[in-house]
């Protein structure tokens, strides 16, 4: 396939409005939207909130997990920075009749003072930065906005995961028609992906490029035990299946120490 169309930068992909809107399809098909009701059951099961407890959606996207969880009495923060997926979030809220606190900020920015009960990181929204110190502090953030005895439960697809059913190409129809092609190189010893993503049967075709860093389990789980956090769980999906052999992604999950350094 030529590289036609509209091809830009590596380079902070992600800062990159048109990338989210363009894309918003294939990324956030029906079948994605339907699939939220029984994520959240899982990550409920995961945190054992009680009733009416705070929580952060840290890149929140268009709000699919943040409004179920509203739906179910929780008190919730949004966080994207992407604000056409917050107005999304916000239309959705206010047709629900739900009250969700709405945040556009970077994730290597926004931070509150021990408000959160419980902070989910979700669907691969990690590794985007081409520092992994920036990665860091992310959940650095994440954990100073809990409180003590918080729990987080960060989502995305391991390295394990992705070097067992590794494709270097696949491709899949949206439903309103287009095509979409993905294209998957790995990079520095599997320590990322180079992803070129391909959206034809528009007016043209449209052609993005980024990376994402890729973490093995016991990668992230050092990492969130390098900032504080204890108990930390991996999992191979948010129904809390072993991250072994079987897992369709790398979950883990961790609780910061309450004051008296219960670790």
């Amino acid at each position: 396939m030529s590289r036609t169309g509209d091809l830009r930068p590596m380079a902070n992909w992600h800062e990159d409005d048109s990338f989210w809107s363009t894309f918003f399809p294939a990324m956030f098909s029906p079948k994605k939207w339907a699939s939220a009701p029984a994520d959240v059951d899982a990550i409920l099961a995961l945190l054992e909130l009680p009733e009416g407890a705070a929580v952060l959606d840290a890149g929140c996207g268009p709000g699919r997990h943040s409004l179920e969880l509203a739906r179910r009495g929780f008190r919730v923060t949004a966080v994207d920075r992407t604000p056409l997926y917050l107005e999304i979030a916000r239309q959705h809220a206010e047709a629900d009749e739900l009250e969700i606190a709405f945040a556009q900020e970077d994730l290597r920015i926004y931070r509150t003072e021990e408000t959160s009960d419980a902070a989910v990181n979700l669907f691969t929204t990690f590794g985007y930065f081409d520092d992994p110190a920036e990665d860091r502090l992310v959940v650095q953030n994440l954990y100073e906005s809990l409180r003590p005895g918080g729990k987080l439960v960060m989502d995305m697809m391991g390295k394990e995961v992705v070097a067992r059913a590794f494709q270097p190409r696949y491709w899949s129809e949206l439903d309103d028609g287009r095509f979409f092609l993905e294209e998957r190189t790995m990079l520095d010893g599997w320590g990322g992906v180079e992803n070129r993503w391909v959206l034809l049967g528009g007016e043209e075709p449209v052609e993005r490029r980024f990376r994402v860093r890729l973490y093995s389990g016991s990668e992230l789980e050092c990492l969130m035990g390098s900032i504080g956090f204890s108990d930390i769980r991996l999992l191979g999906d948010l129904d809390g299946r072993p991250y072994d052999l079987k897992a369709r992604r790398l979950v883990a999950v961790g609780r910061k120490p309450t004051q008296n350094n219960d670790e």
